[in-house]
Order: structure tokens, then sequence, then C-alpha cells
């Protein structure tokens, strides 16, 4: 691939900031791919109520009766016809290590993983109080063991090639996503 656009995949657990920082990608004009519309269409295909037991359930059957790497099979056509396009790429929901190296190594270096990281607790209080789909922090617990144990959420976070600490607030975030933009743009 010879191109001078790039794809970068914001990762980290439920509640650390991911769609906020994919949200300054997209202020900078990059195109999103979003691997939660394969979960998303699965659920309506099967005429499921959308509730976090019914994502859990699809996002590890949809894993254990392909691969590992199916989000990032049903997803990369998008990737690629953005990429071919010449436009800069935000995958926002990569979370397993299959889906990051089956990624990896189609587009190389134009590959990047931002892991967006915050304290536990913040993070399930956050999503206690968010808007769209509220976790109890029992569910956050949940979530968390699954995704780590179920899915292979915890190899792309850890190899991440830039890490943002979410810990302050919007604009603290947004700034150092930025930062992290300006530098592979610059």
């Amino acid at each position: 691939m010879t191109k001078n656009n790039i794809i970068v995949a914001v990762v980290g657990l439920c509640g650390a900031g991911k769609s906020e920082a994919t949200q300054v990608f997209i202020d900078n004009k990059f195109e999103k791919v979003y691997f939660g519309d394969v979960t998303f269409d699965e659920m309506k295909r099967q005429n499921l109520p959308i509730t976090p037991d019914n994502e859990r359930k699809i996002r590890e059957a949809l894993r254990a009766t392909s691969d590992m790497a199916i989000y990032a099979k049903k997803s990369e056509p998008k990737i690629k016809e953005f990429y071919e396009q010449g436009k800069n790429v935000v995958v926002e929901s990569l979370y397993s290590w299959s889906e990051y190296k089956y990624l990896k190594e189609i587009y190389k270096d134009k590959f990047k993983l931002l892991a967006i990281v915050t304290d536990r607790d913040l993070r399930a209080e956050r999503l206690k109080t968010r808007p769209f789909r509220p976790l109890t922090d029992e569910q956050v617990t949940t979530r968390d063991y699954t995704e780590i144990e179920n899915i292979e959420k915890a190899g792309p976070i850890a190899i991440a090639d830039h890490f943002v600490l979410n810990n302050e607030d919007m604009d603290s975030l947004k700034s150092k996503v930025q930062q992290y933009i300006d530098s592979l743009l610059g």
C-alpha cells in the first residue's frame, strides 16, 4: 500500500472514552468505521431488543461461530473503500487481538492503535450516568471480565501505538487526541 493516508483504531475498555476520542478524528475529516454496527445489524436480523445482555450474547456468538477476527473481516470492505479513496479512517470498537492482527497484516504500518485508558472507578461512574445504554457497577465488572476473557480485548490495548489517559474532563481528552492526530498528520 503506497497511500499517504492512515487507519487508526481507537481501543479501550467500556467507558474509557473511545466514542469521544473517535469524534475528534471525525472532526478532523477521518471516515468512521464502527465495528459495533456488526452487532447491531445481527440483533436487528434476529429481532432482538438492544440491551447489554443481548449485545454481549451476539458479540460472543459471532466470534464463537466464525472466528475472533469476524468483526474486522465484516468491516474491512468499508475500511478498504475509504482507504482506497485516499481518505483517513478511524475504526471504533476494534476489540480482539485477532481483529488487530487481521488488519495489521493487510495495512501494515498504515494501521495504528490508539488506546484510551481511564481508571476503573471513573469508567464505572461515567457508565452509570451515560444517556445511551447506562450500566450498573455490576454490569461494568461483568462486561470487563467477559470482554477480556472471551473476546481478547486486552491485547490491542496493551500493544497500542499510543496511549491517552482520560481521567480528566472532556476538553483534556479532546486536546490529547488532537495532539496525537497532529503528530500523525504532521
